[in-house]
């Protein structure tokens, strides 16, 4: 399901929508709805040009480890979800990026989460000028 997107957003992107449009050949989505692109213009010699338009908000964590290797021209194809020699059991979900939203964190004592935090056996008593 796609994200909403801010008119502003929508604007400051059009170019390359209309570029997309144009020249852009569909290779693929990824599980968070981002469609990824190739130019059908390829020169003999040159490497082709691919590019991401991300679902909702521009954020270049938006793109899983998957699609990263196939936009920097490390693979010829990008990867199936959860193939790979990097995926580990352990390993939790991948999630992009959340500094400077809500769902960032904020650790015990943060002026947004009280400001106090508990008392530690250790404290520190703070510096005060004599």
């Amino acid at each position: 399901m796609p994200e909403r997107e801010s008119v502003i957003d929508f604007l400051s992107n059009l170019q390359i929508r209309v570029f997309t449009w144009r020249f852009g050949v569909p290779v693929g989505t990824d599980r968070f709805g981002n469609r990824y692109f190739r130019d059908r213009r390829h020169s003999a010699g040159r490497r082709d040009r691919r590019w991401v338009l991300y679902n909702g908000a521009s954020d270049a964590s938006k793109v899983p480890p998957e699609w990263h290797g196939w936009l920097h021209h490390s693979s010829a194809a990008p990867m199936k979800e959860g193939d790979g020699p990097f995926h580990k059991p352990w390993q939790q979900p991948y999630v992009p990026n959340q500094s400077g939203t809500l769902e960032a964190y904020r650790p015990p004592g943060h002026t947004f989460e009280g400001g106090h935090r508990a008392a530690a056996s250790g404290d520190y008593e703070p510096w005060t000028p004599n």
